[in-house]
C-alpha cells in the first residue's frame, strides 16, 4: 500500500469519526456519513449486543459510550490493581473508563487516539467524571506517544482493522509491553479472501469490513512483532450485527468479531 493511500485512509477514517465525536448528525450507518463499527441501534443497546454488562454500562459515565465497537475487551484483559492499561485507539473513552476503577489508585489507563475531537470528548469526560489515573493522547496507533516497556496491558475494540499499516501497531504494541505483558482486544478478523469491490470500497474501510485482515496474516505479524501464546476467538455470532453495519452489502459473510490475545516473552 502506498503512503498516499495510507494517508487517505487515515484522513477518511479521522474525519469520519471526528463527527461520531461531536454528535453531528449522520444519514444511515454505512453511507459514507455513519462511523462503524456501529450497528443502527442506541448506544446502551448496541453494547449489551457487544458484551457488556447492566452493571459495565451503569458505571460509564454519560458521554463516553458511542457504540462504535464490535466486542469487550475488558472482558478478556484479567484487569489487575496497580496495573498500566493502554488503550489503542481509546475514542470517547469506555473501555478506558471502565478499566480505571479495576488498575484502581496505583494504576493507571492511557488511552490514545488519532481523532482530536475524540481526545477532546474523552478528556473533558475524564475532568467532569474525576478520573484522576485516566489520561488520553493524541496519536497514531502506528507510532505510539508510549514510553518503551511501560505498559502491562494493551486493550482495544475494534480499531486495528482501521489501520493501513497493521504490522507496525503490532511493532509498536510489542515496543511499549513490559516483558510478559500482554495484549488483549476485540477487532473484525476478515474470514474469507475480501472480493476486490468489498476491499477497494472506501466507505466500507469506515465501516470496520475492507480494512479487515484473515487470521492467518494477523499471526503472521503478531509473530513476527515478537508475540507469542497467540490466540484467536471468533464469535460466530456476531455476524447478525455485521450485517446490519453496511445494510445491503452481507459483511457478515466477509467478517467476525473477534478476540484476540498474545504475550510479550518475559525476560
Amino acid at each position: 500500500m502506498s503512503q498516499t493511500t495510507e494517508d487517505a485512509i487515515r484522513t477518511a477514517v479521522r474525519d469520519t469519526y471526528g463527527r461520531a465525536a461531536l454528535d453531528q448528525p449522520m444519514g444511515e450507518c454505512g453511507s459514507g456519513d455513519l462511523p462503524c463499527c456501529s450497528p443502527p441501534a442506541p448506544a446502551h443497546i448496541s453494547a449489551i449486543r457487544l458484551g457488556y454488562s447492566e452493571q459495565d454500562l451503569m458505571a460509564v459515565p454519560d458521554g463516553a459510550d458511542l457504540g462504535l465497537g464490535c466486542g469487550n475487551p475488558g472482558a478478556i484483559a484479567s484487569l489487575a490493581p496497580g496495573e498500566t492499561v493502554l488503550d489503542l485507539g481509546s475514542g470517547s473513552g469506555i473501555d478506558a473508563f471502565l478499566a480505571s476503577p479495576v488498575v484502581g489508585v496505583r494504576g493507571r489507563v492511557i488511552g490514545v487516539d488519532m481523532t482530536p475531537a475524540m481526545v477532546s470528548r474523552a478528556r473533558a469526560i475524564a475532568d467532569t467524571g474525576g478520573y484522576a489515573n485516566v489520561e488520553f493522547r493524541l496519536g497514531e496507533i502506528e507510532n505510539l506517544p508510549v514510553a518503551d516497556s511501560s505498559v502491562d496491558v494493551i486493550i482495544s475494540n475494534c480499531v486495528i482493522n482501521l489501520s493501513p499499516d497493521k504490522p507496525a501497531v503490532f511493532r509498536e504494541a510489542f515496543r511499549v509491553l513490559r516483558p510478559g505483558g500482554r495484549l488483549a482486544v476485540s477487532d473484525v478478523v476478515a474470514s474469507t479472501t475480501l472480493p476486490d469491490d468489498v476491499r477497494g470500497d472506501p466507505r466500507l474501510y469506515s465501516s470496520c469490513i475492507a480494512g479487515a485482515s484473515p487470521l492467518w496474516d494477523l499471526a503472521e505479524m503478531m509473530a513476527d512483532a515478537g508475540f507469542e501464546r497467540i490466540r484467536f476467538s471468533p464469535k460466530r455470532e456476531s455476524r447478525a450485527f455485521i450485517n446490519q453495519w453496511v445494510p445491503g452489502r452481507h459483511g457478515g459473510d466477509f467478517v467476525v468479531s473477534t478476540t484476540i490475545e498474545a504475550t510479550k516473552p518475559a525476560d
